[in-house]
């Protein structure tokens, strides 16, 4: 992806965007993990029921675990950019790139399968979520301003008719 780089457009990873004093992977692991241990803001181990696969993964703080567990930015930052962010502050792009509503942890390797992509090239493979993933996208695209192509919107109603009544998504960590 060419025309933004990630620590200049959208600000250091993991900031502690929240002022919790944690930063933010750690308060996605703890928020997403199951029977999480380690400290409040070093989070060392845990169940994830990976939502784009189904599949369950026992982290542990490792590099091996790194990749096998990792925070995806539902709307990639790519994704953003092509989008709309860079016509967003600083701020706010830092912001987009810290928000909980954006972030979910998944298994590594779907999320390098997915990178940039939009939900007109990429859906998750468990088709149970589908629906959920969709409307995140929706709430994170309409709380920054940012567009979907003609091709993504037709992709995103194809996947929200299925389940009309699916609630969007709040920011919520707790």
């Amino acid at each position: 992806m060419t025309g933004y780089e990630r620590t200049n457009d959208f600000g250091a990873a993991w900031l502690d965007a929240d002022r919790n004093g944690c930063d933010t992977r750690n308060d996605i692991l703890r928020r997403d993990l199951a029977d999480p241990s380690g400290t409040r803001c070093n989070v060392r181990s845990g169940v994830l029921r990976a939502p784009y696969t189904g599949e369950t993964i026992r982290f542990q703080r490792g590099l091996e675990h790194k990749r096998a567990v990792q925070v995806d930015h539902v709307v990639s930052l790519g994704d953003a950019w092509r989008t709309g962010a860079q016509q967003l502050s600083l701020a706010q792009r830092i912001r987009l790139a810290n928000d909980p509503l954006s972030l979910l942890a998944v298994d590594g390797p779907t999320n390098q399968d997915k990178r940039d992509k939009d939900a007109a090239t990429w859906l998750p493979p468990n088709r149970s979520f589908r629906c959920e993933y969709v409307a995140r996208q929706v709430a994170v695209k309409h709380a920054y301003g940012l567009w979907v192509t003609p091709v993504e919107k037709a992709a995103m109603s194809r996947v929200l008719t299925i389940r009309p009544l699916v609630v969007a998504p709040s920011a919520n960590l707790h």
